[in-house]
């Protein structure tokens, strides 16, 4: 088995078992995820809350908390993490809207 690879805290369980069994393919992926924020034009809020649209299109619910704890470290409002969370909601349906108590209840939680 390869080495744990630290992860940020506050992520899904699942994110964290990622980082501690598979640690060179967490590795990779955080590398990976490192460039793509370096080559970014994006403010780190905006980029907080495009990712939770694009999560939310997706209905990718494990990542929810965590972006929108990021989002709100990084000045985003309650009204924008909803907006973020809903903005897929005519392209994508309906669906986004079951990832928005996740959203929320981290976002409060801070």
């Amino acid at each position: 088995m390869m080495p744990a690879t630290a992860v940020p805290a506050g992520v899904s369980s699942a994110f964290e078992v990622f980082g501690s069994e598979a640690g060179a393919h967490a590795a990779a992926w955080m590398a990976a995820t490192a460039a793509l924020d370096e080559a970014s034009a994006l403010d780190p809020k905006t980029k907080d809350l495009a990712y939770l649209a694009v999560l939310a299109a997706l209905r990718l619910e494990s990542g929810i908390p965590f972006h929108a704890r990021q989002a709100r470290q990084h000045g985003a409002t309650r009204e924008e993490v909803i907006s973020a969370v809903l903005l897929g909601l005519q392209p994508a349906g309906h669906g986004v809207t079951a990832c928005l108590p996740g959203a929320l209840a981290a976002y409060d939680a801070t």
